[in-house]
């Protein structure tokens, strides 16, 4: 039995573990995605984890505040892992479903992410609704996508993708 539950301060060794093993400690911290989201913190809500029938962090999706070009306000989705023996078990797909419904209760419009064209498809993220935003560093276009939660969102959306939301440095002055 897996349950989704928003993000704990708890989680985060937990969660900086599992990110490791799923896509390598010194790897992770240089795409361009994560050129994005240094320095901010998830987007208010947005960060969940999978903990198994003991407690354990099985799984992790975060969605961060971002300016999509023209379109304007949007959310950048990553990273989604699920710890390898997990795998196959619809997990990821079920945090996918969690974090895209609370984000458009939220009243979010849109959501980017760069990752595996196949697996996000089933979704309904599409290359076709970013073809004319860019990301400030190299990325795979195959890879570069995007779901419109509210109908024409990403209409036209042209320029570069950048982070906006809320600074770390904020989590030690609440603290």
């Amino acid at each position: 039995m897996t349950m989704i539950r928003t993000e704990t301060a708890e989680d985060f060794a937990a969660r900086e573990r599992l990110l490791d093993r799923a896509f390598g400690k010194q790897q992770r911290r240089r795409k361009t995605s994560e050129r994005i989201r240094e320095g901010r913190l998830p987007s208010q809500g947005l960060a969940f984890t999978a903990v198994d029938a003991k407690g354990r962090l099985v799984g992790t999706l975060r969605l961060w505040d971002v300016v999509a070009g023209s379109a304007g306000a949007a959310l950048l989705l990553g990273p989604l892992a699920v710890d390898c023996k997990q795998q196959g078990k619809g997990i990821g797909a079920a945090l996918m479903r969690h974090a895209m419904a609370e984000a458009k209760r939220l009243g979010h419009t849109a959501i980017i992410l760069v990752g595996d064209a196949p697996y996000y498809a089933r979704f309904g993220f599409s290359g076709r609704l970013v073809a004319d935003l860019h990301l400030p560093g190299p990325v795979d276009r195959a890879r570069f996508l995007g779901i419109e939660l509210i109908p024409g969102a990403l209409d036209g959306a042209e320029g570069l993708v950048a982070g906006c939301g809320r600074l770390e440095a904020l989590r030690q002055v609440a603290a």
